[in-house]
């Protein structure tokens, strides 16, 4: 047991000493007594969580926050959790690797928070969960799917989504190689950010469809301080790629796509991660060039999944809109995360339920999720999207499709 566990209990175990001296030996079941129960069960239940709330993730970030606080609100108007009221302690760590850690050493050290939820994005999830990690702390995170999040031997890592990155647009390639002779395009660009999730979620697709015929003509790495996409976009164009699979995040997407309409380069489809499924922030960006856009998604509001009308009630009632994508995975965090707490009856014994998250199935907004002995999620992929007539329709898998993909796609 971590050492900041043991402090607490220590810390419990006087308390009860000098209140049973106090009481001189008062039958247990005397009001005194129970009223110091009820004191103790009171107590508020801590979640710690760094979430990049400023920096280049923060549009997202900030979803996941509002995905965590929607949570809360269900937990504590349902009699908390364990019967205690949940509370969150949120820290920006300005998507900075290096402040996430710290972040998260003094959530644990000095917050001495009960439970920790994950960052947003694999780039920050990777360095935190490592803190977890030395600490023996549970860590389901919501966000953190490259490869290098599940390949350390973490044993108390869980990611709660669907699908791991490099599967996150499986549907989609299979349903373009899958186009017959004359429609199927022939060849494709691959512009990727400089981050573990947008590389393994690009290049899953590349193999795809590099095996479905689809010559790659451009593959290029920009980094995260990238912020002219001008020459980018002209490479692309000058490839004559007739789509565009990028593997971006949301700044990034948001000056690709400018960039590209800029040049009046029209590929047949535009494929990108993360950004599309931001909303209302990707549309609010870019206006009408959303039109045609494909994206991945873990969740959809048009799913029937139990408590999923519930949660997009109460986020549109708290702020204003519907919910998106990453505000559906924080919430999906505070699902499995209860779940197993409840079914271990405790917060202290964060083995237990991490061998309760690894050996059981768990129902959430986004699906049943399970996990491999590596903290993956076992699933075959994301929802497909695209914006049309400037609204999100759900194309694939079938079972959830509102829609029929528009393919070629419409001019910018």
């Amino acid at each position: 047991m971590r050492g900041s566990r043991l402090m607490r209990l220590f810390g419990l175990l006087v308390a009860l000493i000098v209140l049973a001296a106090a009481c001189g030996g008062d039958d247990p079941s005397s009001e005194d007594s129970t009223d110091t129960t009820d004191e103790v069960s009171d107590e508020p239940i801590l979640i710690g969580a760094s979430l990049p709330l400023s920096g280049d993730f923060s549009e997202p970030g900030k979803g996941v926050q509002n995905g965590y606080e929607v949570w809360k609100e269900h937990v504590n108007a349902s009699g908390g959790l364990l019967g205690r009221p949940v509370e969150l302690v949120i820290r920006d760590d300005a998507s900075d690797p290096n402040t996430v850690v710290a972040d998260y050493e003094r959530l644990i050290t000095v917050d001495q928070v009960d439970l920790l939820f994950g960052p947003f994005s694999s780039f920050l999830t990777i360095p935190s969960s490592e803190v977890a990690e030395k600490y023996e702390m549970v860590f389901v995170e919501p966000a953190g799917s490259a490869p290098d999040v599940f390949n350390r031997g973490l044993q108390y890592l869980f990611y709660a989504s669907t699908a791991v990155a490099q599967d996150q647009g499986n549907y989609w390639a299979e349903w373009v190689v899958s186009l017959p002779e004359g429609e199927r395009p022939t060849t494709a660009a691959y512009p990727i950010v400089d981050d573990p999730f947008a590389g393994a979620a690009a290049d899953g697709i590349r193999e795809i469809l590099e095996a479905g015929g689809i010559e790659t003509v451009y593959r290029e790495i920009y980094p995260p301080e990238q912020t002219n996409f001008g020459p980018i976009a002209a490479k692309i164009a000058d490839s004559e790629a007739e789509i565009v699979v990028g593997g971006t995040i949301f700044e990034d997407a948001v000056g690709l796509v400018r960039s590209m309409q800029e040049l009046d380069y029209q590929p047949k489809a535009v494929f990108l991660n993360t950004a599309p499924a931001t909303t209302p922030g990707f549309k609010d960006a870019l206006g009408d060039a959303v039109e045609g856009i494909y994206g991945p998604s873990s969740w959809a509001s048009s799913l029937t999944t139990p408590g999923n009308a519930e949660f997009v009630e109460t986020y549109t009632e708290m702020f204003g809109s519907e919910p998106a994508e990453d505000a559906a995975q924080g919430y999906t965090t505070g699902q499995v995360m209860a779940a197993a707490v409840e079914a271990v009856g405790s917060t202290d014994d964060q083995d237990a339920i991490r061998d309760y998250l690894r050996a059981n199935s768990f129902e959430t907004i986004e699906g049943t999720l399970s996990f491999d002995d590596t903290g993956a999620p076992s699933g075959g992929g994301y929802i497909i999207l695209q914006y049309q007539d400037g609204e999100i329709v759900y194309l694939l898998p079938e079972d959830v499709a509102t829609g029929t993909p528009v393919y070629p796609k419409p001019e910018w």
